[in-house]
């Protein structure tokens, strides 16, 4: 089950920005900044930004591999694989 999001009011964020950023960096997750009690935005320690920026770019890749074999295009894996010795090899 998916941890629930850390929620702050606008308000509270405007009150006490620096402990906000300090709660922020330590929960490693995201915080949602409510306006009048919704959803506004979303704030990420520049830790967990990365980290799912680059879980967003393996995901991108996986995709692009799926449609790839799905077309019966791409590279055989014999072939990836015996690249890969060739280059482990040459290091």
């Amino acid at each position: 089950m998916a941890k629930q999001p850390s929620v702050i009011s606008l308000n509270a964020l405007q009150q006490d920005a620096s402990a906000t950023f300090k709660r922020m960096r330590k929960s490693k997750g995201p915080l949602v900044v409510t306006q009048r009690g919704k959803p506004a935005a979303v704030l990420l320690s520049l830790a967990a930004y990365k980290r799912s920026e680059e879980e967003r770019t393996i995901l991108k890749l996986l995709a692009l591999g799926e449609r790839e074999i799905a077309e019966g295009t791409g590279f055989d894996l014999d072939a990836v694989l015996a690249e890969a010795d060739d280059l482990l090899a040459d290091a």
